[in-house]
């Protein structure tokens, strides 16, 4: 297809007339019931930004359509037999006259299924199931049901899809109760009311005005619209590494004076669908960057935060798998084919050989097939938090960084001193800080983690929690960028409704903190962006290196090193030695003459920094005695709902007489067919903690660095073996323990080199920084010997 001008518009928007500049068509006719692929690929080695889109003839309607930043176009969707197709290319900017086209039609059987027989659909249903203690959590991971990230220290919330997954469960002895009896009907329901808010409201309260969920095709067109609108403050980007199916993945940049990279900035990153049917954290991410542009030009606390900062937004980590879940059909039934509820990407090398046939939106295996991409970061990666199993939703791939949707952000943070780093997600009203395990022990970080965590948090209306607390996860991608860079990041959980609710509460509602958001009247999500940004700005949050340097000369930080993965479990339960996986960090400073200020992430990455602790500042507390009072209770299965319990009042003391960094409730029965299920609540009657496992024959229940005062053990009895000769639980008691210290690992220095205007090598120094710390390198360039034994003094 050719065209002598530019287009300049929205190519999927509609037919444009043959005689328009920048368009070139052809009408095409459905050789199937199937799918179309229409591509585009550049022409005569020549590059330009072509966009393409397919559209029904007969009505005009938008099929297809793919609007990234270069030529080459991937435009996919179902089709009829004999529909009349018109195919159009518009060349929206460069030199390229000419592109190549390729169509091809492919008939799939009903469902992609390998019979052509369609699956008979199965109900799904949401249920919270109980994990009191953390081998409940690892039990029910272990089971390869499909967990989501809502849940709390008692409890997890799980899709159910199939009657096949029901059995797990019930087998696996986890109690449950139903929260959502009917996905398909809520999934429904919920696309009808997109529908409603779309076409009865002109403008949301959003940045963009938005008003319903985007296409792929949209996110690409409106992110490279922002920068031709804002060339001097936003640039589009297209990340190293294609997607399996061969589509770019694009992200912007906003700054002042943008395209100099190297001005020493921080780096504040916001990404969002590393799981693809997670559209609210693509729709926060996209937003943000209006909000940002927006801002700029009208108030004034967000340009000046802009001007101190440069930020980096990928809207959609996970291209293949977003555009199947998005023009799937609505079902909500997580049947093998709803392709909708797709979570992982497209990968098929590690299926088994009879699932590798077939393109991802219809394949023998359906949604199941493909990577978690946040379970494929090295980090702990090959540990539990992650599924060794290829049809998991958690299934971490074949090795650390396997997958281009990795590689991508590996690329992006490695290369950019990346101070803040914010992933989203759906769903569960949480801000999740590292560590995603909980053995590993939280960082020497973890106050300015938390402190920043809880911020955003009192913004939103979410729970603040170190990732472990909801359940352990294993290669995620701030527990990598985090530990490997020092970088601050978290994850969010965007509301509790469900992966894709309806377009007014799980976007509008959640960005803007107006109801029924938990932020409403805090100022929601934006204003938690808007803490991040802060804290990228902030000095105090992140190390600066000083000097001088002359004019046009380069200042280069580098860094190799190699960090071990978890052991790495197997299917059939045993484990393998850890892999060391290398990874090297290069960000550079170009100078514009003289004194300069470099933002900069520590020296000394995390994961040998050392852990968090304190000393102990007495003895632990002696061990109490837990009365059991008189009598047994009657066997209650709905407690809190049903109050009959016993209860057994004790106190915590503190300093000076003790400090106490545990305590742990522990009581004992005899027969583990007897079920009691203990809770701790302290004076205000808060829960604080408990322990109601099944099948044992003991609870312990365990608080870390309590507060002193008065609580109260309740005992339930959940169920007997034999009501007429009850099994009561003997005399319990309440054990202490002191604080663990924090440990402290070696420091680790940057290696600073300086090049001069025609690359050579003039200046190098190692350079140690911590948090907070600003490092004067002096004369880098020019007297760097001396300065560095200067410093060594």
């Amino acid at each position: 297809m050719r065209a002598d001008g530019s287009a300049g518009q929205a190519c999927y928007e509609s037919v444009q007339s043959r005689r328009a500049q920048g368009i070139d068509q052809r009408e095409v006719t459905s050789t199937v019931d199937g799918l179309i692929q229409a591509r585009l690929a550049p022409r005569d080695g020549a590059e330009g930004d072509w966009d393409i889109a397919v559209f029904d003839k007969a009505t005009g309607k938008v099929v297809a359509a793919s609007s990234a930043l270069r030529s080459r176009e991937l435009a996919e969707s179902f089709v009829k037999k004999n529909q009349q197709l018109i195919v159009q290319a518009c060349r929206y900017s460069g030199s390229a006259r000419a592109v190549t086209v390729g169509l091809d039609f492919l008939a799939l059987t009903p469902q992609g299924t390998p019979t052509g027989v369609a699956e008979q659909p199965q109900r799904a249903e949401v249920v919270r199931v109980e994990t009191p203690e953390r081998t409940d959590k690892s039990k029910l991971l272990a089971l390869g049901l499909d967990v989501t990230e809502k849940g709390d220290e008692t409890g997890i919330e799980v899709v159910l899809a199939d009657d096949a997954d029901r059995k797990t469960l019930r087998d696996s002895g986890l109690r449950s109760t139903v929260i959502n009896p009917d996905l398909s009907t809520t999934s429904r329901e919920d696309a009808a009311k997109d529908r409603e808010y779309a076409a009865t409201t002109q403008t949301s309260g959003l940045p963009s005005g938005r008003t319903s969920y985007r296409h792929l095709y949209e996110y690409e067109f409106e992110l490279k619209e922002l920068a031709r609108k804002n060339p001097k403050l936003v640039k589009a980007f297209t990340l190293n590494h294609p997607s399996i199916e061969g589509r770019d993945v694009l992200g912007v940049e906003i700054a002042t004076d943008v395209a100099n990279i190297a001005d020493g900035k921080p780096v504040n990153v916001t990404m969002g669908v590393h799981h693809a049917r997670e559209w609210p954290a693509s729709e926060h991410a996209i937003e943000w960057a209006y909000e940002l542009v927006n801002g700029y030009q009208n108030d004034p606390a967000i340009k000046s935060l802009v001007g101190k900062t440069r930020n980096i937004i990928v809207p959609i980590v996970n291209v293949d798998g977003f555009s199947i879940s998005r023009e799937a059909e609505p079902k909500g039934d997580f049947s093998r084919f709803d392709y909708e509820m797709k979570r992982k990407n497209c990968k098929a090398d590690d299926s088994p050989s009879q699932f590798r046939t077939g393109i991802c939106k219809a394949n023998p295996a359906g949604r199941e097939r493909g990577i978690d991409p946040n379970r494929n970061y090295p980090t702990f990666w090959g540990g539990n938090g992650a599924s060794p199993n290829w049809n998991s939703d958690t299934f971490r791939g074949s090795g650390p960084f396997s997958e281009p949707e990795t590689r991508n952000i590996r690329d992006l943070v490695s290369k950019r001193q990346v101070t803040n780093l914010v992933t989203l997600h759906t769903y569960g009203n949480l801000i999740l800080r590292p560590p995603g395990v909980a053995a590993t022990r939280a960082p020497l970080d973890e106050p300015v983690l938390k402190a920043l965590g809880d911020k955003m948090a009192s913004r939103n209306g979410y729970r603040s929690i170190p990732s472990w607390g909801l359940y352990d996860t294993t290669g995620t991608t701030e527990d990598w960028s985090f530990w490997s860079t020092g970088g601050l990041g978290y994850t969010f959980e965007i509301n509790t409704a469900g992966f894709h609710p309806t377009y007014q509460n799980a976007v509008v509602a959640e960005y803007t903190g107006t109801a029924p958001a938990a932020g409403a009247g805090k100022g929601g999500n934006r204003a938690a962006f808007l803490d991040m940004l802060g804290s990228a700005a902030d000095p105090a949050a992140h190390a600066t290196l000083i000097g001088s340097a002359p004019r046009g000369y380069e200042l280069k930080l580098h860094k190799t090193f190699q960090t071990p993965t978890s052991p790495v479990l197997q299917p059939d339960g045993s484990t393998k030695p850890p892999i060391y996986v290398t990874d090297t960090l290069d960000s550079t400073f170009s100078s514009t003459g003289g004194r300069f200020a470099w933002s900069v992430n520590p020296s000394t990455r995390p994961y040998v920094a050392g852990r968090y602790g304190r000393e102990p500042q007495g003895p632990p507390q002696a061990s109490v005695p837990l009365a059991n009072p008189a009598g047994v209770p009657a066997e209650n299965t709905q407690y809190p709902g049903n109050p009959v319990s016993e209860s057994m009042p004790f106190t915590v003391k503190g300093l000076p007489e003790v400090d106490n960094g545990r305590f742990e409730v522990v009581v004992q029965w005899a027969n583990t067919d007897t079920d009691w299920d203990l809770y701790v609540y302290n004076a205000a009657g808060e829960l604080v903690t408990s322990s109601a496992a099944g099948g044992t024959n003991s609870e312990r229940a365990t608080l870390f660095d309590p507060p002193p005062g008065n609580y109260t053990a309740v005992m339930v009895n959940y169920d007997q073996v034999d009501p007429a000769n009850p099994d009561d639980w003997g005399n319990g008691r309440i054990e202490f323990a002191s604080p663990i210290p924090p440990t402290y690992g070696t420091r680790e220095a940057y290696t600073l080199t300086c090049t001069n205007r025609i690359g050579r090598l003039v200046g190098i120094a190692d350079v140690y920084a911590d948090r907070g710390q600003t490092v004067d390198v002096g004369e880098v360039c020019t007297n760097s010997a001396r300065a560095n034994k200067q410093r060594r003094r």
